[in-house]
């Protein structure tokens, strides 16, 4: 296997020293921790609480935040550790982006100073955990038309409501809840503001339960969430955050960890393939040494390579202070696009053995249906794109995600 199967273009010369010894440890950690282990959680559908804090004290939650016991890594170094994690399974990147870029990032952006005291330290050494609540049974693409609703009382709110495909959900200790209330914004929003709250899982009238069973992303935890009459301090509320643009400014944070993690698993499946391409042996060679499977190997590197182009760059942007949300959506929609057919193609290579869970490229093509869909639909983020190239937005109720 030559030096070009791996980095055809030398991108590793991108990157500082710094950088690309954090992405040598990440990998290091994977390779010893998840890979040995992962065919067994995905199989039995099993998320490993000790992972988390290993997680923790590999300084991967919320590693691109500041103090509060956060790492305060780079964008681009975050994104790498994403990379690499999701050549592990999606699974476990997906538990260091709804830890870190969703409810962490929540808390540090709009939390107050005791919210992040009481909160952030244990969630960065992996001791807590937290969940996002956003997404309803009837409100995915658009969260505008979210029903759980916070309504302000004497000694501060009570929240009803459900929320659905919430990851951590089950074993989290604290849910940041995204629910409109009667108080108008005065930005545009309605009557209706929308605001975050958190709420302590060990709060009366907080449930959850885990979506199951799934035929992707076993080795994490979906959950619905019901809340029923769940009454929270006055300030349990995220005091600088209103309307959407709170939780999109989460997400987007979820989404340029996406496409550096697609990457990944598109990296891991092609790796898989060309070993075995290259072991075996039918009509007296190995059957890389076939056109058509050349062509199909070919083919995962030219887009493997070009993703991580993109990722790189956004994520320079994003050191810079320049990015975007309009350029996360090309990447978040062009590379989890491209890492699915990789997989695909890949298992195609390894011919009926790639339905086992020897090998990891549909075990990856099944995750990443959910990766496809969850933090913007590739429909939604079409749209995104639209409306920045002509002008228009073209979603039905006029709001841009």
């Amino acid at each position: 296997m030559t030096e070009l199967a791996h980095d055809y273009l030398d991108l590793d010369g991108l990157f500082s020293a710094d950088e690309l010894e954090l992405r040598d440890r990440v990998r290091a950690f994977v390779q010893e921790r998840i890979k040995p282990h992962i065919a067994e959680w995905y199989e039995n559908a099993q998320f490993s609480r000790e992972i988390a804090r290993e997680m923790g004290k590999a300084g991967l939650l919320g590693m691109h935040l500041s103090g509060y016991g956060c790492p305060g890594r780079s964008a681009v170094e975050y994104g790498l550790a994403a990379m690499e994690l999701e050549a592990g399974d999606s699974g476990l990147r997906t538990f260091v982006s709804v830890q870190g870029s969703l409810a962490m990032s929540a808390i540090h952006k709009f939390g107050s100073e005791d919210h992040k005291q009481r909160w952030l330290p244990g969630m960065a050494a992996g001791e807590l955990i937290g969940c996002f609540g956003l997404t309803e049974p009837g409100a995915g693409s658009d969260p505008s038309s979210m029903t759980t609703h916070a309504e302000r009382v004497e000694d501060g709110w009570v929240l009803h409501g459900a929320k659905r495909w919430i990851g951590l959900a089950t074993i989290a200790d604290v849910a940041v809840i995204w629910a409109k209330t009667n108080e108008g914004d005065g930005a545009g929003e309605g009557a209706a503001s929308i605001r975050g709250f958190l709420v302590p899982t060990d709060t009366p009238g907080f449930s959850a339960t885990a979506i199951e069973p799934k035929l992707g992303m076993r080795a994490s935890i979906q959950a619905g969430i019901t809340l029923t009459d769940v009454r929270l301090p006055a300030d349990a509320v995220l005091p600088d955050a209103r309307g959407l643009r709170g939780p999109f400014s989460c997400l987007n944070e979820a989404r340029f960890g996406i496409m550096w993690g697609a990457m990944g698993a598109a990296r891991d499946a092609y790796e898989d393939a060309l070993a075995y391409a290259l072991e075996r042996r039918q009509f007296g060679v190995p059957i890389a040494a076939f056109q058509l499977t050349q062509q199909k190997l070919v083919d995962m590197v030219l887009e493997i390579q070009k993703g991580v182009l993109v990722a790189l760059q956004t994520g320079r942007l994003k050191d810079a202070g320049t990015l975007r949300p309009q350029q996360i959506s090309l990447g978040k929609l062009n590379n989890v696009r491209e890492a699915i057919a990789i997989c695909r193609e890949a298992r195609t290579v390894l011919g009926g053995n790639g339905i086992t869970l020897d090998h990891s490229p549909l075990r990856h093509a099944n995750n990443l249906e959910s990766v496809r869909t969850y933090e913007g639909t590739d429909e939604v983020h079409t749209l995104i794109m639209g409306a920045a190239i002509t002008g228009i937005p073209a979603f039905s109720a006029g709001h841009q995600p």
